[in-house]
């Protein structure tokens, strides 16, 4: 089976979700091939896209904030919005590459390729069997317009709320949200601090901002590092923020306490190797973060659907949270060493999230194909 999955290069959750997909599918000897939908248009737009959002998110996040508030307010399944209208263009170029390159399925864990795939059905230009796959722990404005075959949902207990929005029940899959194979493997934590070069005994706190970098962390590892004690040390994940980067290297790059990193591919090894993780409530890091079952501490969230993420980990005992930097901190420590929060918090996550999410949306695929091909 040939598998074709479309992204788009506005932050790197979308992505890591196909990634994820990719990875399974092909361990089950599938091809697997996926793709920034945005570059059958050519480079420049894929980072006219990709670059004007993480500008607008991250220099202007209440614009970003009301957009999205709006988006939910205008959103109806009856009537299609400037996004459909954004991305219907693409679905003619998607048309085209499927032609030179066929698929027996397509997915999507982002909203602009299952609006191509929309405007291809309605004008006779696809046919395949098509799965749309949500990496937030809400419907997003504009997903009900969509119209695939199947949307894969990141918890049983959001199925209410898109069907509310006007998705069909019976076309709903909660599975959960994808994660990458080395994210379900636990490494001991003696194993993964070895491999990550830290300390073998001491505390140490995980600080994440996702792969832009978003957040004030700068701000907020001053905070925490004034607030250590007993040798608890932090390590800090910069990811494409280069700015950050340096920014925390001339602030902090002489306290051997402090281990200050770019983007880097094995997160999950951090992960095993740290003892509680900040980081802002993007769905797919929290389901890494709970599917390695790290007590976590959500920080201030990008204002629209990481608010809601927030509200949904919290409400299930999966992360602890707090208004201000210092209740974040103070959540942290009471987490940092062995007790009872620690371990419901724990059993929280196991419960909440599946491992095997992307091995079970393979699955899913396969039945898709195979009943497209009957």
């Amino acid at each position: 089976m040939r598998i074709l999955i479309l992204s788009c290069n506005t932050g790197e959750g979308h992505n890591a979700a196909g990634q994820a997909i990719a990875e399974a599918a092909r361990r089950q000897g599938h091809e697997a091939e996926m793709l920034d939908m945005m570059l059958l248009k050519g480079r420049r737009t894929s980072r006219l896209v990709g670059g004007g959002y993480v500008a607008l998110v991250k220099h202007a996040p209440r614009i970003f904030a009301a957009l999205y508030w709006a988006g939910g307010k205008l959103t109806s399944p009856r009537r299609k919005s400037p996004v459909y209208w954004a991305n219907r263009g693409m679905g003619k170029r998607l048309a085209a590459y499927l032609r030179e390159h066929p698929a027996d399925v397509l997915v999507t864990p982002h909203l602009f390729p299952a609006e191509a795939f929309t405007y291809m059905k309605r004008h006779g230009l696809l046919s395949l069997k098509t799965v749309a796959v949500s990496t937030d722990y809400t419907c997003i404005p504009f997903w009900e317009e969509t119209e695939c075959d199947c949307y894969v949902i990141p918890h049983k207990d959001l199925a209410g709320e898109y069907a509310r929005k006007g998705i069909p029940a019976e076309k709903l899959y909660p599975i959960g949200i994808p994660v990458r194979p080395a994210f379900s493997v636990k490494k001991t934590r003696a194993e993964a601090r070895k491999i990550c070069g830290l300390p073998a005994d001491a505390p140490i706190y995980l600080i994440m901002g996702g792969s832009m970098g978003f957040g004030r962390i700068h701000f907020f590892v001053s905070e925490l590092r004034r607030a250590c004690k007993d040798g608890e040390h932090m390590v800090i994940i910069c990811g494409k923020n280069r700015q950050l980067y340096k920014t925390l290297t001339l602030g902090f790059g002489g306290d051997q306490r402090v281990h200050i990193l770019g983007y880097t591919e094995n997160v999950w090894d951090y992960m095993d190797a740290c003892d509680v993780v900040f980081t802002k409530p993007g769905g797919l890091t929290s389901t890494e973060a709970a599917v390695k079952n790290i007590p976590m501490v959500h920080t201030a969230p990008i204002p629209g659907c990481e608010t809601k993420n927030l509200a949904f980990f919290v409400g299930r005992g999966m992360s602890a949270a707090g208004r201000k930097m210092q209740a974040q901190i103070a959540a942290g420590q009471a987490l940092l060493r062995p007790g009872k929060r620690r371990r419901d918090m724990e059993a929280a996550q196991a419960a909440g999230t599946n491992r095997e999410a992307a091995l079970e949306i393979v699955r899913l695929l396969e039945d898709a194909a195979e009943k497209e091909a009957v």
